[in-house]
């Protein structure tokens, strides 16, 4: 009597939900095991957008989506053309859960409930037949000896409680979790050192943290790096207790993210708080403003559109005081008014955290994995899928959309591989 195909996938967040769904509902005939070590699934889509769930992000375009992904865009292009984010809007509108999408893109179930895409994940597991087994850690997975030609049985998965599974195929979907990268480099890969990516900027300054809540639309950020070529984002910024977020951190953070770990934190920012006008125009608005509002406060009469308490500020770092006017700004004093608008210096003097998500940079080397199929280049049977490989979004619902193309793509392959 032939055995049905024993799949085994560790982990259970989106990555591997959605490769053991895809692979169950690939092929009914397969015996597809979902291990995760907590009592709760899905965990991190749980909690994520705040508790709506950032699903994916409104970028139909694989060559555009790609653009989104400090480390694993190359790689992923391939895999976008076969599941992207219109496959994923496609899939949970299938599945019960039609998404909207929001201004800046960000797509999340009209329910604005992320347990809404939490229980169709877990309902479509169900219906699909995957075992969903919880409380489960893994400890160690143990290549077998296939030299027998008879034989499938490739992996013995042995857990924290002592007991061991065998399988025909092996996905890794652990997220960047230290024992998922144990297992993986056990096996023969290389894995790539992990460091936080997506975090906030530390900034010792108490007069720019009493700024705190205020928020910019757009603000260009230039990143200076030892021995690193300067970085730069452009977009919304906003004021903290502890220094500076807001989209146009997180990304130049996720960029920056290994060169940062290795300044240990300490870097310097220049911030542009007017990119949409050149240097001269900045110049012509304030001398313009001077001849106006000559006898009037210059803390009081900004002379560009920014917050009154951020103008304040600007104007209180060049030395201008509360009672000076503007007929006494000195082309001096212009001068350096002008370079603080647009090259605002900044230390950055440690990290501070993202609560929406949790990402990191590193994992499994993209180079040791087959991207049309995410099998091992080194181990027949063996697949990965989402944050334990090298690869990591942006903010917006970029991270969740390669769960669930990797996820995917793994899923359909798993169970169709010849032995």
């Amino acid at each position: 009597m032939v055995q049905p195909l024993r799949v085994v996938v560790v982990g259970g967040g989106a990555a591997g939900f959605f490769g053991a769904i895809t692979a169950a509902q690939t092929n009914p005939q397969a015996k597809v095991t979902l291990l995760e070590a907590s009592r709760e699934p899905l965990a991190k889509v749980r909690i994520s957008g705040g508790g709506r769930c950032n699903v994916t992000h409104a970028c139909f375009e694989p060559s555009e989506l790609v653009q989104n992904y400090p480390r694993g865009g190359k790689a992923l292009l391939g895999a976008f053309t076969r599941f992207q984010a219109k496959d994923t809007v496609s899939w949970f509108a299938t599945h019960g859960v039609p998404l909207k999408t929001e201004a800046d893109g960000r797509m999340f179930p009209i329910t604005n409930t992320s347990q809404t895409v939490v229980n169709c994940l877990r309902d479509a597991a169900f219906s699909s037949g995957v075992e969903l087994r919880t409380g489960i850690p893994v400890i160690s997975v143990k290549l077998l000896n296939i030299e027998d030609a008879e034989t499938t049985t490739r992996f013995e998965v042995v857990l924290k409680s002592g007991d061991k599974l065998t399988c025909n195929r092996l996905l890794l979907a652990t997220g960047s979790n230290p024992v998922g990268y144990k297992i993986a480099r056990d096996l023969g890969h290389t894995i790539e050192p992990p460091v936080p990516s997506l975090f906030t900027f530390n900034i010792r300054d108490e007069k720019l943290r009493a700024l705190a809540g205020v928020s910019v639309d757009s603000v260009r950020l230039r990143l200076t790096l030892q021995g690193l070529p300067p970085l730069e984002q452009t977009g919304p910024l906003l004021i903290t207790h502890w220094g500076l977020s807001g989209p146009s951190v997180l990304k130049l953070s996720a960029w920056g993210a290994r060169g940062l770990h290795s300044s240990n934190y300490q870097a310097n920012l220049l911030i542009n708080w007017l990119p949409y006008l050149t240097t001269e125009q900045v110049r012509q608005k304030l001398l313009a403003i001077k001849n106006e509002w000559a006898k009037r406060p210059m803390m009081l009469h900004r002379g560009v559109y920014l917050p009154h308490r951020l103008w304040q500020y600007i104007v209180s770092r060049v030395g201008i005081a509360k009672e000076d006017r503007w007929a006494e700004l000195s082309n001096k004093t212009l001068t350096q008014l002008i370079q603080e608008l647009t090259q605002g210096q900044y230390l950055i003097s440690g990290k501070g955290v993202f609560k929406e998500e949790f990402v990191t940079c590193g994992g499994v080397n993209l180079k040791e994995v087959n991207f049309k199929t995410m099998e091992s280049r080194l181990v027949a049977g063996l697949y990965f899928a989402g944050e334990i490989l090298d690869i990591d979004g942006v903010t917006g619902g970029f991270n969740f959309q390669s769960a669930w193309s990797t996820g995917y793509l793994v899923g359909k392959a798993i169970v169709n591989r010849k032995t």
